[in-house]
């Protein structure tokens, strides 16, 4: 089945008290958003790339594509006031079905066995969602209590977030652009089945100054250096 991948990049960098959008801070000398890219390609050099900017951006996309991508076909369309809505706004560029997988833009440190593994489960299941288990204790707030629940029931969600095209639009058909923190929400809600594959440590979400200073196991080419 054809494979996509929307790259979702609406960061303004607030958190990361910077003038400079999140996706486009460097790490090892090249914008965040560039080694995200390259790992996709490096998964399946005909993965379409659906990248989601606002408006405001693309003349630094611009930029960016011409240098780091002058031969590879990658589309563009301008995000909207919510994830949701950007997202929807990436689905809309795709024709037929296939295997779409939604990636935050700012994951850098995704593996390349990670994207196989989402993309193999949703050609086969539907869904294939990255999560990571709980390291950390953790208490559920009730008003001015707090209480003790048992980590194994719970997992952290990342990204990739991998279906079957179809099915996805027709979940945020059902679903809009509300206020969902991610797609498995949305899809889940449509009343589809959320499966779940094996995440990484390595692949941290970058937000604040602190996350610019790790040094992944997995590195940033390949399945790992």
């Amino acid at each position: 089945m054809k494979k996509y991948a929307i790259i979702v990049a609406g960061g303004i960098g607030t958190r990361m008290k910077s003038d400079v959008p999140k996706q486009f801070l460097r790490i090892d000398g090249d914008p965040i958003i560039v080694h995200s890219i390259r790992k996709f390609l490096a998964f399946d050099k005909a993965v379409e790339i659906i990248l989601v900017l606002p408006e405001v951006h693309l003349k630094q996309w611009d930029a960016i594509a011409f240098q780091y991508f002058p031969d590879q076909n990658i589309t563009i369309t301008s995000g909207g006031p919510t994830r949701s809505a950007s997202v929807m706004s990436g689905l809309a560029i795709i024709e037929g079905d296939g295997i779409v997988a939604v990636h935050d833009a700012v994951r850098p440190f995704v593996s390349v066995e990670t994207i196989k593994s989402s993309f193999q489960l949703a050609e086969k299941s539907g869904s294939g969602v990255a999560v990571v288990s709980l390291k950390d204790s953790i208490r559920e707030i009730e008003g001015d209590n707090s209480i003790a629940r048992d980590r194994a029931n719970y997992v952290m969600v990342q990204t990739p977030q991998t279906f079957r095209v179809s099915q996805l639009k027709d979940a945020y058909e059902k679903a809009g652009a509300g206020l969902f923190t991610d797609d498995a929400s949305v899809f889940e809600a449509a009343g589809y089945k959320v499966n779940l594959v094996e995440g990484s440590y390595d692949n941290v979400k970058i937000t604040t100054p602190e996350d610019l200073k790790i040094k992944p196991t997995q590195g940033l080419s390949g399945f790992s250096n």
